[in-house]
């Protein structure tokens, strides 16, 4: 079973265009990666499949990116005992702060790593230290 693969989840196509650049990161580096759209609030049944999927494949880290209350990579964080990055991204009219907020203030037990608003890049480039890659 692969143990470098990376699981990307957005909440919504809009957020594609920001967390399409840690996809690159990874793939370029060569780690198998894939993005998904899958609201928490909206399909918690779907995204805790997606989740339980990952895991089966080999997934070494998970990568959430989520706007205003940025509460995706909390859910993932809640569902998996992986490692999970937050990725706040600038909506509404805090333009992200609320999300990275929510992302950084996570409860006791529910670890979530967070990197600063729209950086995608930044989320991949942790991803590969996390899984000791260059």
């Amino acid at each position: 079973m692969a143990k470098n693969r990376v699981a990307i989840l957005i909440g919504s196509q809009s957020d594609q265009e920001v967390m399409a650049e840690a996809r690159d990161v990874l793939t370029g580096k060569g780690i198998a990666c894939e993005l998904y759209v899958s609201s928490a609030h909206r399909d918690p049944d779907g995204t805790r499949e997606i989740i339980r999927k990952e895991e089966d494949l080999g997934c070494s880290v998970f990568i959430g990116g989520a706007g205003l209350a940025g509460h995706l990579p909390g859910f993932i964080a809640s569902h998996t005992h992986l490692p999970v990055i937050g990725v706040p991204l600038s909506a509404g009219p805090l333009k992200g702060v609320d999300a990275l907020l929510s992302m950084a203030q996570m409860p006791g037990g529910v670890p979530v790593a967070v990197v600063g608003i729209d950086n995608a890049k930044n989320a991949a480039l942790l991803a590969l230290r996390i899984m000791g890659r260059k």
